[in-house]
C-alpha cells in the first residue's frame, strides 16, 4: 500500500490518532501500521507505568508509599522512543526495553497504575509526547482502552475498533501460537472475554463515546481496516490545513493577543483580558450577561456563623410514635417512620422552630431495658442523647399505658436531672384524654395528650416544650460552622465503621446486617487540627429494593444530606467489583455539584490479583472522576484513615477556587491560539470572553460566536485542571452564544 501524501509538520500541526478497543480487536496492529504507513510515530502508553515501577524498584522506593511513587513519577528521567519499528524505553540513560516486560514488573505495575497521584502526571506526559511527536513527524498514533476518553479526548482522529467474540479469540490464539483444542479455546475465552464482560457490566464499554468513530473489524482484513482509518487521517490533515490557512472572513472575532512583537514586552493577563472584553462590545449581549460581567470578580460568599441552640431529645420505647411526632413537629417527613418497631436506630439531629424560637430536635431509637444485639446498642445511644439534651420529650402510648420498659426508662430520666415533658401519644378523641390523665401517677407533672398522626394537641405540647427549654443550649448540637462531609456508599460498605473510627468511639450503630443506618447522623469530629461535621448516611440499595419501606425513605434522606454537605466521601469496597450502584452514587454526587473524595475500604483484605483487577475497573469505570482524590483505607483497623483529611482539604480548596478573570482569559487565549475550535462547514466558532460565575462548584461561563462541540468543552476542562488544579471538584462549563450586532 502506498503512503498517502500528507503535509509536513512545518506547514501545519500534525495529526494525533487515538485508537480504543477490546483485546483482539486489532488496535495495536492498526496503530503501528498507521504510524509505519504515514512515517509518523507510535506511542506505547503502558510502557510509561512499567518504567515508573522499574525505577522505583531499582532505587528501593516502596510501591505502597503513594507519595513517594508519585514523586518518582514527577522526577522520572524517561526517554520513550516513538519509532513504530522498535520503540525503546530508557530510564536514567539505561535501556530497560526488555526489563519492563519481565514477570516481576508485570506483577508489580498495578501499584503504580492505581496511584491516582501518578496517573495525571503520566497522562500529561503522554499528551505532550503525542502532541510533540505529531508535530515533529506529521502524525502520532496511540492505542489503549482509555486513550480516546481520558488521555487524548481531543485527538484529531478517535476510533473504537470492535469485533465479534469468536474473531477476537481466534486472533489472540494465533498471536500466542495456540492450537484449536477445547483447552485453548477455554483459555482464550477466560483471557479475552471474561474481563471485557466484567467491565461492560458497569459501563458502556463497547459503545463509542461521542465523537469516536466505531469500526467493526470482524469481517475485515488488516489492510481494509487500515484504509478506513487512513481516510479519517486524511480528513484530519485537511481540517488542520484549513485551520492553518485561516478561518472564513465572515466569522471574525476579537483579536487574540498571545505574543508580543519584536523587542516588546509580553502583554499582561489584564491586557489580554481587556482586549477580549473590548471585543464583546461588537456582540449583542443580554441584561443577564451584563450583570454577570459587572460582577465578574465579586467576593466569595461567607458561611453564616454557628448558633448555640437548645436541644430537645425525643425518647420512648419502640413503636410509641416518636418519629411520627418528630415529623409532626418539623412539619415535614424527616425521620423514618414504619410499622416495624425500632426502625429509628440512631439519634438524629433536626433543626426545628416554634413560635419564633429555634431548637435542635433529637430523634432516638426505641429504648428497652435488658435487650441484646443491635437493640442494646440502640438503647445505649438513647441514653447518650438524654445526656446531651437540655430537655427530654418522653413519649408513651396512651392506648397501652405504662409498661415495664416505660418504668425502666423513667428511672434513667430521673437520674439525668433533665426537664421532662410527658407526652401521651395516640390520643385521637376525648375518651383517650381521660385515659391519658392516669399518667399523672408517674410524678412527671401534667401529661400532654397528642395525636402525632392527626396533629391533635401538638400546639399545646410545643408551648410546653418552649417553657422547658433554655434560651441557649449546652453547645452539644451540630452547627453550620465546620465543613460538612457526607459519607456515601452501598449498604454495609463501612460508612458507620469509618465514622466510629474517626470519632474514636461507637457513635453509629454497626451490625453485620446491611443497612443498619437508616437516617443521616451528624457528628462533629476533630481531625488534623480542624473540626469537621460528618454525616453518616443510609446505604443506597439497588433500585429494586427501594420501592417501599424504610430503605426507600432513607435513600431520600441520603439525597437530602448530600445537598446539605459540601464534600462527599464515597466509600467503595475494594474487595468487590465496582458495581452499577457504586457508579450511580458517584453520579448522584456529580449531579449535586459537591466536592468528591473516593475511599476504597477494606484495602487490607485484597490480594495482588484483586489489585490488578481493581486497577482495570478504576481505569474504565471511574475515568470520568479521575480528578477525585483517592484514599485506600481500612475503616475497621484505621489503616491510612489519616490520609482522609488531606484529601478532604484538597477537594474543598478546589471547590472554593476562583480563577481571576484576567488570568482565565489569558489562559483561554493561549490554548485557543494553539488549538482553535475545529472548522465546521467552513465556519469556526470563536471564544469571545470568559468569566467564572460562581464557586462551589466552580462554574465557567464562556461567550462564543457559535456552538462549542462537547469534545472541545472537555478539552477546555482538561486544560483547566492541568493549569489550575481543581482536584476533587467538578467543573461546570456553560456556553452563551452571542451574535454580532447589525450595523
Amino acid at each position: 500500500m502506498e503512503s498517502p501524501a500528507h503535509p509536513t509538520a512545518t506547514e501545519q500541526r500534525g495529526v494525533t490518532v487515538a485508537i480504543d478497543g477490546p483485546a483482539g480487536s486489532g488496535k495495536s496492529t492498526i496503530a503501528r501500521r498507521i504510524a509505519e504507513t504515514t512515517g509518523g510515530g507510535f506511542l506505547d502508553t503502558g510502557a510509561m507505568y512499567r518504567a515508573v515501577a522499574w525505577d522505583c524498584l531499582d532505587r528501593g522506593v516502596d510501591l505502597e508509599d503513594l507519595d513517594a511513587v508519585a514523586e518518582a513519577a514527577r522526577g522520572l528521567d524517561l526517554d520513550l522512543g516513538t519509532d513504530p519499528d522498535g520503540a525503546t524505553v530508557a530510564v536514567r540513560g539505561t535501556d530497560i526495553t526488555a526489563a519492563i516486560r519481565t514477570p516481576e514488573i508485570s506483577s508489580r505495575v498495578s501499584a503504580v497504575a492505581t496511584n491516582t497521584a501518578v496517573r495525571p502526571v503520566l497522562q500529561q506526559r503522554q499528551r505532550e509526547i503525542l502532541r510533540a511527536t505529531a508535530d515533529a513527524r506529521g502524525l502520532c498514533a496511540a492505542e489503549g482502552r482509555d486513550i480516546t476518553t481520558v488521555v487524548a479526548p481531543d485527538a484529531d482522529v478517535r476510533v473504537l475498533l470492535t469485533a465479534s467474540d469468536e474473531a477476537r479469540m481466534a486472533r489472540r490464539a494465533a498471536e500466542l501460537g495456540l492450537d484449536d483444542s477445547e483447552a485453548s479455546k477455554a483459555q482464550m475465552r477466560d483471557q479475552v472475554l471474561r474481563r471485557d464482560r466484567d467491565d461492560s457490566a458497569v459501563s458502556e464499554f463497547l459503545t463509542a463515546a461521542e465523537g469516536v468513530t466505531p469500526i467493526d473489524t470482524t469481517a475485515l482484513g488488516i489492510d481494509e481496516v487500515l484504509e478506513r482509518v487512513l481516510a479519517l487521517v486524511d480528513a484530519a490533515h485537511a481540517r488542520n490545513a484549513a485551520e492553518a490557512a485561516g478561518q472564513d472572513e465572515d466569522d471574525e472575532g476579537p483579536e487574540v493577543i498571545t505574543t508580543a512583537g519584536p523587542g516588546a514586552d509580553a502583554p499582561s493577563d489584564e491586557e489580554i483580558a481587556g482586549a477580549w472584553r473590548a471585543g464583546l462590545e461588537d456582540y449583542a449581549l443580554e441584561d443577564e450577561d451584563l450583570a454577570l460581567l459587572e460582577d465578574e470578580d465579586a467576593d466569595l460568599p461567607v458561611a453564616p456563623a454557628a448558633r448555640n441552640l437548645p436541644v430537645l431529645a425525643v425518647v420512648g420505647r419502640p413503636n410509641v410514635g416518636k418519629s411520627t411526632l418528630v415529623n409532626r413537629i418539623l412539619g415535614r417527613r424527616e425521620a423514618v417512620v414504619e410499622d416495624t418497631p425500632g426502625v429509628t436506630r440512631d439519634r438524629v439531629f433536626y433543626e426545628a422552630e416554634w413560635a419564633g424560637r429555634d431548637f435542635w430536635l433529637v430523634d432516638t431509637g426505641g429504648w428497652e431495658d435488658k435487650v441484646q444485639g443491635i437493640s442494646y446498642r440502640v438503647a445505649e445511644q438513647a441514653e447518650v442523647a438524654i445526656e446531651l439534651a437540655d430537655a427530654v420529650l418522653f413519649v408513651v402510648d396512651a392506648n397501652v399505658g405504662i409498661t415495664t420498659t416505660d418504668e425502666q426508662l423513667l428511672k434513667v430520666l430521673r437520674r439525668s436531672d433533665r426537664p421532662v415533658i410527658l407526652t401521651a401519644n395516640k390520643v385521637d378523641d376525648e375518651r383517650g384524654e381521660l385515659e391519658a390523665a392516669a399518667l399523672w401517677n408517674l410524678g412527671l407533672g401534667e401529661p400532654h395528650p397528642v395525636s402525632a398522626i392527626h396533629g391533635r394537641g401538638s400546639g399545646d405540647l410545643l408551648d410546653a416544650v418552649l417553657e422547658a427549654l433554655p434560651e441557649e443550649g449546652r453547645g452539644a448540637a451540630p452547627d453550620s460552622g465546620p465543613r460538612r462531609v457526607a459519607l456515601l456508599g452501598r449498604p454495609n460498605v463501612g460508612k458507620s465503621s469509618l465514622l466510629n473510627r474517626l470519632a474514636g468511639g461507637v457513635r453509629v450503630v454497626v451490625d453485620d446486617e446491611a443497612g443498619t443506618t437508616r437516617d443521616p447522623v451528624d457528628e462533629k469530629i476533630e481531625l488534623g487540627g480542624q473540626t469537621w461535621t460528618f454525616v453518616d448516611t443510609a446505604g443506597i440499595r439497588r433500585r429494586v429494593l427501594q420501592s417501599q419501606g424504610a430503605d426507600f425513605y432513607a435513600s431520600l434522606r441520603t439525597r437530602s444530606a448530600l445537598d446539605r454537605a459540601e464534600v462527599a466521601v464515597v466509600l467503595l469496597e475494594a474487595s468487590e467489583p465496582i458495581s452499577t450502584q457504586d457508579l450511580k452514587i458517584i453520579d448522584m454526587v456529580l449531579e449535586s455539584g459537591r466536592a468528591l473524595v473516593l475511599a476504597f475500604n477494606k484495602w487490607d483484605l485484597i490480594d495482588e490479583d484483586r489489585r490488578r483487577q481493581l486497577e482495570w475497573e478504576i481505569e474504565k469505570d471511574l475515568a470520568h472522576v479521575a480528578w477525585a482524590p483517592r484514599v485506600n483505607i481500612s475503616a475497621k483497623t484505621g489503616r491510612h484513615a489519616e490520609k482522609l483529611v488531606p484529601a478532604l482539604r484538597t477537594a474543598l480548596d478546589s471547590w472554593d477556587t476562583r480563577v481571576p478573570t484576567a488570568r482565565l482569559n489569558a489562559f483561554l487565549g493561549a490554548i485557543v491560539a494553539a488549538h482553535p475550535h475545529p472548522l465546521r462547514g467552513g465556519k469556526q466558532s470563536r471564544i469571545l470572553f470568559a468569566t467564572q460565575a460562581r464557586t462551589r462548584p466552580p462554574r465557567i461561563v464562556i461567550f462564543a460566536s457559535g456552538f462549542l462541540e462537547h469534545g472541545y468543552r472537555r478539552f477546555i476542562e482538561r486544560r483547566l485542571r492541568e493549569d489550575f488544579g481543581f482536584a476533587g471538584s467538578p467543573i461546570e462549563i456553560g456556553v452563551r452564544i452571542r451574535e454580532k450586532r447589525f450595523s
